[in-house]
């Protein structure tokens, strides 16, 4: 079977995607603190708290922009019901992982069932929350992403990328930090009202700063799809 350059490309940002959003679905249970602080109008902030897991998210945030724009909504939304399913599996494989006993070898430095159970076991309790923020905000996002450019056509990309990644990781911060954190009483409901609003900003903050490369990228593969 000999595949287009187009078709090639959609499987390369496929794979990049799912890898991305399944990467960051397990490291999400560990909270980090970004070591900004200060004061404005005599109120003060930082440093804040926000989880693990949103350091894959600048490269979730163009490759969609890329697969909205060359492969259309209905695209990423069958391969967000995809991804959705593939992060179901992966906890599925994980949950057997923590009910078979290890093995302990005197000297090792591989896991044993606490430090496994420690690390993987949170996970588990976060999938509820993960998959269904996952799944409302990439079919909002794509929704929108088709509002915007069917009012604007061709013109002002950064709307129709910006714009439609602003609303749906708003969606995405609380909820899965919420059913996630929250419901199971992993954290509490005062640090969820500080940690789902630094988690946002620092979304909102960073699809700003990826304007430039979303212009980059389009660039690249309309001169990729044009060599065909």
């Amino acid at each position: 079977m000999v595949f287009d350059r187009k078709t090639w490309l959609f499987i390369i940002l496929s794979g990049l995607f799912i890898t991305n959003v399944v990467t960051a679905e397990l490291i999400s249970n560990k909270l980090i603190s970004i070591p900004i602080s200060g004061s404005f109008l005599g109120i003060s902030f930082g440093p804040f708290k926000t989880i693990m897991g949103i350091l894959p998210w600048p490269i979730v945030f163009l490759l969609t922009d890329l697969l909205n724009e060359f492969y259309g909504h209905k695209a990423v939304r069958k391969l967000s019901w995809i991804t959705a399913g593939l992060i179901l599996y992966c906890f599925f494989v994980v949950g057997i992982a923590l009910n078979i006993p290890a093995v302990s070898i005197p000297g090792s430095s591989l896991a044993d069932d606490r430090s496994f159970r420690l690390v993987f076991g949170q996970a588990q309790m976060v999938i509820v929350g993960s998959v269904a923020a996952f799944l409302l905000s990439q079919l909002l996002d794509a929704f929108l992403f088709k509002w915007i450019k069917g009012k604007t056509g061709n013109r002002l990309i950064w709307l129709r990328s910006t714009g439609s990644t602003i609303v749906s990781q708003c969606l995405d911060s609380y909820v899965v930090l919420f059913i996630g954190f929250v419901l199971p009483g992993n954290l509490s409901f005062s640090d969820f009202l500080t940690i789902a609003p630094t988690n946002y900003g620092l979304k909102l903050l960073i699809g700003i700063a990826l304007t430039p490369l979303i212009y980059i990228g389009h660039y690249a593969v309309r001169k990729y799809l044009k060599e065909t």
